[in-house]
């Protein structure tokens, strides 16, 4: 990626030419020197410049990767701990990642799979040799060079022989590939911990999922502590090595002669093929654009709009705060069983007639500015759609009017980068947040109206940090600053009515829509993990609240179903609150609106994100499986894995009877909504921006046309006709 407006042009003597990535500690850079030579270079950022505690952890840094030296690690050139902004330069290793090898291109076999592991192996040999723990082995940190691979940012390292730094209230690393020592102990993390995290990193590479991967780092670190790895897919004999590896006893791991030995047992071949050492997966060509879709359907709810932000942490703590590393960005091709050889997809040779905005054509558009200041930051980005326009949001950026067909730029509001999705379009009207001047004493946000054609700021109220808005059919629906009540206004403004949060549950209370009527779900203040939700209905026009139902704890509205209201039952671990991306579901609740309930029992379990489509409620899990259950009585109807994790909720498309996915890679897919069947996949963008692992993609339908949110991009492409 290219420099941005504010980016140094060199440093220490070494001019910067290129954005390599970044992360919450700094910048990566591509520098070269006056002879010619190639490095890569670590910027700090300026904040943590400041902080000595921070610069004495980034000199260990240093002194700890200069004593690393060996054929599978990126040796350190030069550095500058004292620097105004501290910086450190390795050597340039040309190729991409696991992560990206592994998300564009799939899973390694074979003899790709031994090297890299033998490699790791050895580049391990040679840190712990020097006296140091890596304690950040992930798939992100592996780079796949033509001759092997290389182990990368020695940034949370530490020196064995160095006395350690005490980081008070904080973990550092990755929790899908810590070992439960960083957990528990961070502190007396000795090699070992790397032979685990290598396990982790091995088996990802194997199968393209992690054998610990929770809805959120603090559930995941609880399954890397006491859990048992999840191995599908893992083939002996690494499969017998992983659980060797993974052991939660540090002792009963193997040391890395024994596992070198193990490892020389793997298949150097694939079956039919004979790879080379350096053949990773090929990188195809990157094309413009790519897609996905999302219907505003009153019956697809956003499971994040429905519970305080409070009530998403867990109720028990690890004890820490977790710093998640960014994974890669990967190239977009289109692959179906028709496409060119340029990779975009084939003339449809289907009779339906695509229904496009006038003088449609694929686009992609960085929403990208220049603001600054407080941000509005709650995770979330995406559109909403109007007849011809669709309005986005997301990190880094304002809110951004874009023309369906082009994707041009009409206009921009706001004042600071906002990562809040806007609430909605109606009757001319952009429903969105606003954040104010950061000179105020206390800064709460503001709903604001927009005028959707030009942008002008029609009228603003403030309401409540962490109680999403809601359109109703008659108004929008908020919370007051303080939380304890719900505000309802009409398009105009003007306040429709006021009424208190509270329920014989408690007074923790968050808006929702069901079938176009206001709702709102109650649960204790003090601990929503205990005591279930209340759910209210409330009189359109008067606000008048009416209780209707005792619902379980993290119950999630779906939407209407044959005129019930529909939820998804939890099954949480004691102490935890329903947490969303891949919870466990043990039933469904049908709740009539003039009173009483209805326990529909779902087979098994059934994990992940639960959306309502046309009768059938689709779980979609992180690791890209996806789980049809019919809502009428909760029969499983299919499963599919598809290999692409991180997917978005579902849309449909009636004309085509599919269901459209994007990842946060700006991947797209198919599937047959009847069968589950995949019917075209894309590889992801080549670069979708540096927010991709920070917010939730996000699609929709514009007309027949698909546009997608995918970090800080946005893009339209016309979807294959074909069935």
């Amino acid at each position: 990626m290219s420099l941005r407006p504010g980016d140094t042009e060199s440093i220490g003597g070494y001019a910067l030419v290129d954005r390599l990535g970044s992360g919450g500690m700094g910048v990566v850079y591509l520098g070269r020197s006056a002879s010619g030579r190639q490095v890569a270079v670590k910027v700090v950022h300026a904040q943590y410049a400041l902080d000595e505690e921070f610069r004495a952890r980034f000199r260990q840094e240093i002194a700890a990767a200069r004593r690393v030296s060996g054929a599978f690690t990126a040796p350190v050139v030069d550095a500058d701990a004292d620097a105004e902004l501290p910086w450190m330069a390795t050597l340039y290793v040309p190729g991409p990642t696991v992560a990206e090898v592994v998300e564009r291109g799939g899973p390694l076999e074979g003899r790709a799979l031994r090297t890299l592991a033998l490699g790791l192996v050895e580049a391990l040999r040679d840190i712990h040799q020097a006296g140091v723990v890596h304690r950040d082995l992930k798939p992100s940190n592996v780079l796949l060079a033509e001759d092997g691979p290389r182990v990368i940012d020695f940034g949370i390292s530490r020196a064995a022989d160095n006395q350690s730094l005490t980081v008070t209230g904080r973990l550092i690393g990755t929790p899908p590939f810590m070992s439960p020592e960083q957990f528990a102990a961070p502190r007396d993390v000795t090699a070992a911990s790397d032979v685990f995290s290598l396990g982790s990193l091995l088996v990802y590479a194997a199968t393209g999922n992690r054998p610990f991967d929770g809805a959120s780092p603090y559930l995941t670190g609880y399954q890397v502590m006491y859990e048992q790895p999840r191995l599908d897919g893992v083939s002996e004999p690494l499969r017998s090595i992983a659980e060797r590896c993974l052991d939660k006893d540090a002792a009963a791991r193997p040391q890395l002669t024994e596992l070198h030995g193990m490892l020389l047992d793997l298949p150097d071949s694939e079956s039919g093929s004979e790879s080379g050492a350096g053949s990773w997966p090929t990188v195809v060509a990157d094309l413009p654009q790519a897609p996905r879709p999302h219907p505003a359907a009153p019956e697809t709810v956003h499971p994040d709009s429905q519970r305080p932000r409070r009530a998403r942490r867990l109720a028990i703590a690890l004890a820490t705060a977790v710093a998640v590393g960014a994974l890669g960005l990967t190239t977009l091709h289109w692959m179906s069983d028709r496409t060119t050889d340029t990779g975009t997809p084939a003339a449809s040779t289907s009779t339906a007639a695509m229904a496009l905005p006038t003088g449609w054509q694929p686009w992609r558009s960085s929403l990208v500015t220049g603001k600054t200041g407080e941000p509005l930051d709650y995770g979330e980005s995406g559109c909403v759609a109007g007849s011809s326009t669709v309005y986005c949001a997301g990190t880094g950026f304002t809110v951004t009017a874009l023309d369906a067909a082009s994707g041009r730029v009409g206009w921009r509001s706001g004042t600071s980068p906002e990562t809040a999705r806007p609430v909605g379009v109606r009757d001319g009207r952009l429903y969105t947040y606003v954040k104010p001047d950061s000179s105020q004493t206390y800064i709460a946000r503001r709903l604001v109206a927009l005028d959707a054609k030009t942008g002008t700021r029609l009228w603003q109220h403030p309401v409540s940090e962490d109680r999403n808005a809601v359109l109703f059919d008659g108004g929008v629906l908020a919370m007051d600053v303080n939380a304890t009540r719900f505000v309802a206004y009409d398009r105009s403004g003007h306040q429709l009515w006021t009424a208190a949060a509270k329920s014989t549950t408690g007074t923790a209370c968050t808006p929702t829509v069901l079938g176009g009527a206001p709702y709102a779900l109650c649960e204790p203040m003090d601990d929503p993990s205990k005591g279930g939700r209340s759910l209210l209905r409330l009189d359109a026009k008067t606000g008048t609240a009416k209780e209707i139902a005792q619902l379980p704890t993290g119950a999630m509205p779906l939407g209407m179903l044959d005129g019930r209201l529909l939820f998804a039952v939890p099954k949480l671990a004691e102490g935890y609150f329903a947490s969303g991306e891949d919870q466990p579901y043990t039933a469904l609740e049908e709740v009539d609106p003039a009173g009483g309930s209805v326990r529909v029992p779902l087979p098994g379990t059934s994990r992940g994100t639960p959306t309502l489509v046309k009768g059938v409620i689709y779980f979609v899990r992180p690791n890209g499986t996806v789980t049809a259950v019919r809502a009428a009585d909760g029969k499983r109807l299919w499963q599919r894995g598809t290999d692409t994790e991180n997917l978005s909720t579902p849309v449909f498309s009636a004309k085509f009877d599919r269901l459209y996915f994007a990842n946060r890679f700006g991947r797209l897919l198919a599937l047959d909504r009847s069968t589950g069947a995949v019917e075209w996949s894309t590889s992801a963008l080549s670069n979708a921006g540096d927010s991709t692992d920070d917010t939730t993609p996000y699609v929709l339908l514009v007309k027949d046309a698909l546009v997608a949110v995918a970090g800080d991009t946005a893009f339209s492409v016309r979807p294959p006709a074909t069935r």
